[in-house]
């Protein structure tokens, strides 16, 4: 799992991975950002973590070429971004395809990249969300699995619909690599497929089924 920052989604991942019948458990945590608070979250859980700082003078290739190195140790099934901020390298994506899942705070397409709760508001949007997707060269571009909503209400900034949104993420992403790790979830031809069928739009959520 790679993060940048305190580690919420990783925290969720993990605790979701110790429930009775979880299919994954997580081999190791890597930061860029060595005072990163997710790092001190992941050893207070008992998982392996370290960082890996990038080094000012190197370019981004350079430094991939390191995190695959890192990451090739423990040769993991699946490559997860949990709130990890640096942009992939074409050759890492190449490296890893079809096996790297990322969460995004919006509805996908909608607003890749960053701020997205303040592009929400700003746009008057209904609704507002997350999106867990399969990783290509392309930013927050790759194919959607799973998204879930949430009504976006007169009272609201961008602190509280980051909030609800972010308790979304912390269902919908244990659940993506669940789906993944069991053999149900694939990346192919561009596409993601779920029990054997191309996904034509993203599994909507529902907390009534939360594991369909």
């Amino acid at each position: 799992m790679l993060i940048s920052g305190r580690g919420s989604n990783m925290r969720a991942l993990v605790e979701r991975s110790r429930v009775p019948g979880a299919a994954y458990r997580i081999a190791l945590v890597l930061s860029d950002q060595p005072a990163a608070a997710g790092l001190d979250v992941a050893a207070g859980l008992g998982v392996p973590a370290r960082a890996l700082p990038v080094d000012p003078a190197a370019d981004r290739v350079s430094f991939d070429r390191r995190l695959s190195a890192a990451i090739d140790d423990c040769a993991p099934a699946l490559i997860v971004l949990a709130g990890y901020m640096r942009i992939l390298s074409a050759e890492f994506v190449d490296r890893y395809a079809g096996r790297i899942l990322n969460i995004h705070p919006s509805l996908l397409p909608k607003y890749p990249g960053l701020h997205t709760h303040r592009k929400a508001l700003a746009a008057r949007d209904a609704a507002h969300g997350a999106t867990v997707h399969f990783v290509t060269a392309e930013l927050d571009r790759g194919a959607p699995v799973i998204q879930a909503r949430v009504d976006v209400v007169p009272r609201d900034d961008e602190a509280t619909l980051a909030a609800r949104v972010q308790a979304l993420e912390h269902a919908i992403f244990p659940l993506a690599v669940n789906w993944y790790c069991r053999g149900r979830l694939r990346y192919r031809d561009g596409r993601a497929w779920l029990d054997g069928t191309a996904l034509t739009a993203p599994v909507l959520y529902d907390a009534g089924n939360p594991d369909p």
